[in-house]
């Protein structure tokens, strides 16, 4: 999806990431706040239970527009990272930016169609291309936004099925990553269709040229944010291209 196409969408997600957003910042600040106070940290229970008078309140009542489930995957991802920091797995959670990655995340009620994706709450139903067909319950979908201006849904599923088996038959081959060739393998075959594709370099002289023209734009304009998506979207075609050669290899 392509934020242009849908400018009704875009405002209804545009506002579910600034309350997601808003409420993150709130809730672990609130964390900080208590754990210097008490030694304890609030858990998932604790600060949902800040949600109710945050949405009556008249400095916040716009936080009652966001789908609920939405602020309540919010609070269990904080959670989530609290615990991860304190097992060592992961370091301190920090601030969001309205300026870093938009995402929000959809617990349950997502459903699928043939070219459709319905969400509760506002956003309803939206047209989508499917890179595969959804198998299994539907978990989690987390609902992000590009650089580039383009939306994706990530879909989580749950299916019935054995966990796969190792298998301890056959050689062991060691691959080595080298720069004339993308890959060797210890057997000295060359695993590369082609030379090492160097994505990046094919695309440096268009994106100078785009960066260029983004350095000339005023800073807050409207014309800058346009020349940000139009050097994002080359990014992106270099992240693509990436994706596709390693996915064939």
């Amino acid at each position: 999806m392509e934020e242009r196409k849908f400018p009704n969408l875009a405002k209804v997600l545009s506002q579910h990431f600034g309350c997601a957003r808003w409420w993150w910042n709130y809730a672990l600040n609130k964390s900080i706040e208590t754990y210097k106070e008490t030694g304890k940290s609030l858990g998932q229970s604790a600060l949902n239970a800040f949600l109710p008078h945050l949405k009556k309140a008249e400095e916040t009542v716009w936080l009652s527009e966001c789908y609920s489930q939405v602020l309540q995957a919010t609070t269990l991802n904080l959670t989530t990272a609290y615990k991860n920091f304190f097992a060592g797995r992961a370091r301190f959670p920090r601030y969001k930016s309205k300026h870093g990655k938009q995402s929000i995340q959809y617990p349950q009620n997502v459903k699928v169609f043939k070219r459709l994706v319905q969400f509760p709450g506002k956003v309803g139903k939206i047209q989508a291309k499917l890179h595969r067909d959804i198998e299994g319950i539907i978990k989690t979908v987390t609902v992000s936004l590009e650089p580039s201006g383009k939306y994706f849904a990530s879909i989580l599923t749950e299916t019935e099925g054995e966990n796969p088996i190792v298998s301890t038959e056959g050689k062991v081959i060691g691959i080595d990553l080298g720069l004339t060739h993308f890959a060797i393998t210890s057997d000295g075959t060359k695993v590369s269709k082609y030379s090492n594709p160097k994505h990046l370099a094919k695309h440096e002289k268009n994106l100078k040229r785009k960066q260029q023209k983004l350095a000339q734009k005023q800073k807050g304009s409207k014309s800058r944010n346009k020349a940000k998506k139009t050097v994002a979207k080359v990014y992106e075609r270099v992240s693509k291209s990436r994706q596709d050669f390693l996915h064939k290899l």
